[in-house]
């Protein structure tokens, strides 16, 4: 079976993807399709030296996968006839079904489609992808890698919430966690750059990025998330709040009249950063806070904080921890989060360097002394060769 891999991200309004190679990692092509259903859409696509720009009206999903297979075959790269093993589609919620990756059947299909109701946002997008992919693609395996699947293994203990059992188990109310795909790939490929079975090592790995977790890992097992039901739990992110009181929601429905909708448009699009700064894009929330502003200082403020308490309470949780890594947009390229997250605990055996903080360097490296007894380590995240990965692994079982 070839290890050729085409993985498709679908959000709402855009699609990102990936053509390469799962055993090398060389990726031959890529790409982002953007605006879709807009008045004007946008789509990059590269391959090799070659960067192709698509800009128009992009009326659906389909017609974007369309366009953009177009752009493949102009780059001499024809999808159909290349030999691809699979299409590896990346799902956000599998809730209670699906734990591991899954050959996409009509079945499968609509069963992503009805847990839609746990990720409102995401899955409608994924199964829009997934149809597209299937009519555009039909003789190629697709397969399902779901964001919540790494998570499947925390105990009840982390993943009940203390409500009512028979709702809660009726309505699939639980802590499923996300970003499994990259909170795994990471934690995997910092045992590798340290030498050590996973199974030997305790790590606490932050995501960071535009959405944000945090996540407890125990040999190499997943034993507790910052996200939970949905994405909004947990850290402070560029738009989403994270952790809430629960009785702000009824709060604002009275005194604020908003509906559901309104509550769940101010939760998932004007929180976060972005409701306390204005700005989500930490580099934008940077330059603000070179300038003065306080509202920008206030914002980056309560994000360390809450970071700081996760990491707090990981460190309880585990005992003893081997690594703590930090990955994805801001994980990896801001050295202030990582400085002020880890500040002061010296007497715990964390500590960084402040030159290797600094230095950007292209891979997985060190930011702590040598001498630190627990490794701080920055690792790259590749969640499109992990999808890669397992899609292919599955098809050719």
């Amino acid at each position: 079976m070839s290890d050729l891999v085409l993985v498709l991200n679908s959000g709402s309004s855009s699609i990102k993807y990936q053509l390469l190679h799962s055993d090398s990692a060389e990726v031959l092509a890529s790409g982002l399709v953007e605006r879709i259903g807009e008045d004007s859409g946008r789509i990059v696509h590269e391959a090799g030296p070659a960067k192709l720009v698509y800009d128009g009206k992009i009326p659906d999903h389909k017609a974007g996968l369309a366009r953009a297979f177009e752009m493949f075959r102009e780059t001499g790269l024809d999808l159909k006839t290349l030999g691809i093993g699979a299409v590896g589609h990346r799902v956000v919620h599998g809730g209670e079904v699906f734990w591991k990756p899954t050959l996409i059947t009509d079945e499968v299909l609509h069963a992503i489609e009805k847990l839609s109701v746990l990720a409102p946002l995401h899955n409608p997008a994924n199964v829009v992808g997934i149809e597209s992919t299937r009519e555009l693609l039909p003789d190629l395996p697709q397969v399902a890698v779901f964001d919540t699947a790494f998570f499947h293994t925390m105990p009840d203990a982390a993943r009940t919430y203390a409500i009512d059992a028979k709702i809660a188990a009726a309505q699939d109310i639980r802590k499923y966690g996300f970003h499994g795909t990259s909170h795994q790939y990471v934690s995997e490929k910092a045992a590798e750059f340290l030498g050590k079975p996973a199974e030997d090592l305790n790590q606490i790995v932050f995501h960071l990025g535009n959405g944000a977790s945090a996540s407890s890992i125990q040999g190499g097992v997943a034993i507790d998330t910052t996200m939970g039901m949905t994405p909004l739990e947990g850290l402070v992110m560029g738009t989403r709040p994270g952790d809430l009181d629960p009785g702000i929601t009824p709060y604002l429905m009275r005194a604020a009249d908003l509906d559901v909708s309104g509550v769940e448009q101010l939760l998932n699009r004007n929180s976060g950063l972005k409701g306390l700064s204005g700005v989500n894009d930490f580099r934008e929330l940077q330059k603000l806070i070179d300038t003065g502003d306080a509202d920008a200082k206030l914002a980056y403020d309560v994000y360390v904080h809450r970071l700081r308490r996760y990491l707090g309470a990981y460190l309880v949780q585990l005992g003893t921890v081997d690594a703590i890594v930090f990955t994805a947009g801001v994980g990896e390229n801001s050295p202030a989060v990582r400085a002020d997250a880890l500040a002061g605990l010296q007497n715990l055996g964390i500590e960084i360097d402040p030159e290797r903080n600094e230095t950007r360097t292209p891979g997985i490296r060190r930011i702590s002394p040598d001498f630190a007894p627990v490794d701080v380590l920055v690792v790259p995240t590749n969640e499109e060769l992990a999808i890669a990965r397992a899609a292919h692994k599955l098809v050719s079982a």
